[in-house]
């Protein structure tokens, strides 16, 4: 890693280590204020900080008064300047999976696929950071069939690990339209958790914002988290939408996310997938 990539790093984990100490400070200014607008008397627990508090709300505005995480920092840049995807297949991948990996290339605005060889991770991000692009779209198969699609976020992260499977090419869905070449629209349905929010965002900067004219739609249905991809065009007739599928079509589970790019082992864990994780009753963790 160069120096440069280094000392981002760095300064990168710091700001997350920073992330409780900000949302302790808020709650508190939040606490304070409740308190001064309903003209109560200030909680004991609040007045040892209750001056500064009270300073840094007459210094807050509309950018200050919300509370921010490293994920702000992550994708500051979201809505300003269009991403840049590359996207790439595992070593010696299957005609499936490279038909797929086409496919996603028509499904990214933005993006380019580049033959994976016998190159590395490590040089492929490198190579990614070098010529600026926003994000790293890995696929992987097994036994012949696309298993994974693995997204690193650059140029500090995070990557996150999906499962795929039942995944449906183009030319075998039945009426399949022809490729749009529009911008797309986004439905994200049910991503309400916090680690929904955390995927909806990942998912969400992978695509530039379209024009409001725009007839092409990607729809991420989450169900138990199990996320259903699906691409339409639509046309409109007074109050009649008729929807084209466009493809492809295939499912996905998020199984790890990591605080790093895709060539950092030692990247911290942010969130994992167990054995138990939903098995409680009435849990809902995507």
């Amino acid at each position: 890693m160069l120096r440069k990539h280094a000392r981002m790093r760095k300064e990168y984990l710091a700001a997350k280590s920073e992330d409780k100490k900000r949302a302790f400070i808020h709650d508190r200014k939040t606490q304070l204020k409740e308190a001064l607008d309903n003209k109560q008397p200030i909680p004991q627990h609040l007045r040892k900080f209750a001056r500064e508090d009270k300073t840094r709300l007459e210094l807050d505005d509309d950018e200050t008064a919300v509370a921010k995480t490293h994920i702000d920092d992550e994708y500051a840049l979201a809505g300003i300047e269009d991403p840049k995807v590359l996207i790439t297949t595992a070593h010696a991948p299957s005609q499936k999976l490279t038909t797929f990996a086409k496919e996603m290339r028509l499904v990214v605005p933005n993006s380019q696929r580049m033959n994976r060889g016998s190159t590395g991770v490590p040089e492929i991000i490198e190579q990614a950071r070098s010529a600026k692009f926003t994000d790293v779209v890995f696929v992987h198969e097994q036994r012949g069939e696309p298993s994974e699609i693995v997204i690193s976020h650059l140029p500090l992260g995070p990557t996150v690990h999906i499962g795929i499977h039942g995944t449906v090419l183009r030319h075998d869905i039945e009426g399949c339209g022809p490729m749009s070449q529009q911008l797309p629209h986004l439905a994200f349905e049910n991503f309400t958790t916090p680690l929904g929010i955390r995927l909806k965002s990942v998912l969400q900067n992978l695509f530039p914002v379209p024009r409001k004219d725009s007839t092409r739609l990607i729809s991420f249905d989450n169900h138990s988290g199990y996320v259903s991809f699906r691409q339409h065009t639509f046309n409109k007739t007074g109050k009649q939408v008729d929807l084209t599928e466009i493809g492809p079509r295939f499912e996905m589970r998020p199984y790890l996310i990591k605080l790093g790019t895709a060539d950092m082992k030692e990247a911290e864990i942010e969130w994992q997938l167990s054995p138990y994780t939903n098995t409680a009753k009435r849990q809902k963790v995507l």
